[in-house]
């Protein structure tokens, strides 16, 4: 793997550039490559993104590799499976992390799509469109391909990107970043469209308040990290959401479909943000339903925490008195808390209760059940009969996607194309004057 294009040092040590002159430096190189990119068609920035992604195949065994050290580090520190499972890359996650990138050059371009337009009375045609936000910035943790799908979607959407990826995963971002910006030279772009920004918290309070020098910054990870830059940002921020996902299984429910969702929800990928956290159970199917789908989760070994009604429906199986922390906690992992109500009303109070308004499921084949959930749950995904895995954007057909926003300004759900422009209005006109 060669790294001619490796990033710039952002050592901050004695004597040496500050953390706002480092992020300086870094933004206004990526100020000069978004300009280069804002101009590309489209052709040109697909073939860009089959470079990278045959550049990453490529530098597969090297990327593992620095994965490895990544994972021993993690291992040492005690890391959690679940963070070691967003962590780790084998040949297979690398693969279909370029195979992102390919799904992406394969999607509409949405620079310069015409939002809406109309010719005035006095003969002016307007009209608004789609252009890129400049530099983005993106601080997120141990989840690598991360690195590589805010590239993709930065660079076709026209933007250059600075990442602040965590320190667990130090390793693998250096590797992945070095083979991306060799890549972009060897189209012909700059490199400087994709920068790696390094150092510890004060180059990200740095980064934080390059107001002016960063166009928009996107927290993705946990809680805690999400609202450290939402409330110390001077950067305008699209807020992505934590996960306090649940599945309600409504007196109406098909019961083999209320089990299939409520394991694939809660076991398919525990530690991501659209899995299940919380399971409610309608007081009215609670003995025909809990006893299976307990037994169920248990044998796919998730430690369950439920209320007595949940308890006295366990039988041989070990469930945890639930406080409310269980119902408040996104677990990353296969930990469950899981409460019988009385009605749906019940299960909405529960939702509006402790939900993050990222994804919340109901399972019913009572439509007006099915409408009132639809109507009366703050979420951005809402789904019926569905499991809240669904919640991402290649299920979407998004193609990769740089984080799912549980905010309501200009973008919310999973963040794709059109999440990463802004717009402007071009007004044409043959000498009119006002």
């Amino acid at each position: 793997m060669t790294t001619t294009a490796t990033p710039p040092s952002t050592t901050t040590a004695a004597g040496e550039a500050s953390p706002h002159e480092v992020v300086r430096e870094l933004a206004t190189r990526a100020q000069s490559a978004s300009r280069r990119l804002a101009l590309l068609q489209r052709a040109e920035k697909d073939a860009a993104l089959l470079a990278l992604a045959d550049a990453i195949d490529a530098a597969s065994e090297q990327i593992v590799a620095a994965n490895h050290e990544d994972l021993a580090r993690g291992e040492a520190e005690g890391f959690a499976e679940s963070m070691l499972d967003r962590l780790r890359l084998d040949a297979d996650r690398v693969a279909a992390v370029a195979d992102a990138l390919r799904d992406v050059a394969a999607l509409a371009d949405p620079v310069g799509e015409v939002v809406r337009g109309s010719t005035l009375a006095n003969g002016l045609q307007i009209r608004q469109v789609r252009v890129p936000m400049g530099v983005i910035g993106m601080i997120y943790e141990a989840r690598p391909n991360v690195t590589v799908d805010a590239a993709g979607l930065a660079l076709k959407s026209g933007n250059a990107v600075i990442l602040r990826g965590g320190s667990a995963a130090a390793s693998t971002n250096a590797a992945l970043v070095a083979v991306m910006r060799d890549a972009l030279e060897g189209e012909g772009l700059p490199a400087d469209a994709v920068q790696l920004l390094e150092g510890g918290h004060d180059v990200v309070t740095a980064l934080m308040t390059a107001r002016g020098l960063v166009d928009l910054l996107i927290p993705r990870g946990g809680a805690g990290l999400i609202q450290a830059v939402v409330t110390g940002s001077t950067v305008p921020v699209i807020e992505t959401g934590s996960g306090n996902c649940h599945v309600y299984v409504d007196a109406a429910a098909d019961l083999d479909k209320a089990l299939a969702i409520t394991l694939n929800a809660k076991t398919h990928r525990p530690s991501v943000c659209n899995a299940a956290e919380s399971l409610l159970v309608h007081r009215e199917i609670a003995d025909r339903f809990l006893p299976a789908a307990l037994a169920a989760l248990a044998e796919k070994g998730v430690l369950l925490h439920g209320d007595s009604a949940t308890r006295e429906r366990a039988g041989d199986v070990e469930v945890d008195e639930a406080s409310e922390v269980h119902y408040d906690t996104e677990f990353h992992g296969l930990e469950m808390s899981v409460a019988v109500v009385d009605d749906i009303d019940a299960a909405l109070e529960h939702v509006r209760r402790y939900s993050t308004k990222h994804s919340e499921a109901i399972v019913t084949e009572d439509r007006a059940a099915a409408r009132r959930w639809m109507a009366e749950v703050d979420a951005a995904a809402v789904l019926v009969n569905a499991s809240t895995r669904f919640t991402d954007g290649g299920e979407f057909g998004f193609g990769a996607e740089i984080g799912i926003s549980t905010q309501k300004l200009h973008a919310r759900g999973p963040m794709a194309l059109p999440e990463l422009t802004s717009t402007k209005w071009i007004v044409e006109g043959d000498g009119q004057v006002r």
